[in-house]
């Protein structure tokens, strides 16, 4: 299984790649939203078998899924609807107003802009602290894909509210924290 960003995986329901990377051993994965899974809860992509590693949920909203058999780590995110894909080359972060994009599994890939930083979302599971706010749309199922500005990682789709025919407010986490706190490398 390609580990490629905006993909579909399953574990029970149906979330999304945020972006493949490689834990501190080495061993390769992927990050993605916490509320997805618990740590320990299995995962399934293409013919790839995974588990989650690292969770947390609520407080952030954050994990990553570590690769148990059939993992091919890609740099690459799904542009889906608008074709090809996009490029990871790093995870620098894009200043408030940059143009962002989102690529998940429901309703594919969608741009917009960055609005705001270290928000705080009540979600009925509990409160998520240092989201960022952005002007795109998603979807269930959008949870955990990749949002990238130009060829840098920016963080995984958590949630909000609105769809993608009448428009709508997406938050995500942050993908440094992550990689910082749990000594990940991003595949670039």
């Amino acid at each position: 299984a390609d580990i490629i960003g905006g993909l579909a995986y399953t574990m029970g329901g149906r979330c999304s790649v945020g972006f493949a990377a490689t834990n501190a051993s080495g061993q390769p994965g992927f990050v993605t939203a916490g509320h997805c899974g618990s740590v320990g809860t299995q995962v399934s992509i293409g013919n790839g078998r995974g588990v989650f590693e690292r969770s947390v949920f609520p407080g952030n909203d954050a994990a990553f899924v570590r690769g148990t058999s059939n993992f091919t780590l890609t740099n690459l995110v799904s542009r889906y609807n608008s074709g090809g894909y996009a490029t990871v080359s790093g995870s620098s972060t894009a200043p408030i107003g940059s143009q962002v994009c989102r690529s998940g599994s429901t309703t594919g890939w969608y741009c917009g802009t960055i609005q705001a930083r270290n928000q705080t979302v009540s979600y009925p599971q509990g409160t998520v602290h240092s989201l960022t706010r952005t002007s795109v749309c998603a979807e269930p199922g959008d949870s955990g894909g990749s949002f990238i500005s130009g060829t840098q990682a920016q963080g995984v789709t958590s949630g909000g509210s609105g769809n993608c025919r009448t428009g709508g407010t997406t938050f995500y986490q942050e993908v440094n924290p992550m990689l910082n706190s749990w000594n990940l490398r991003l595949r670039t």
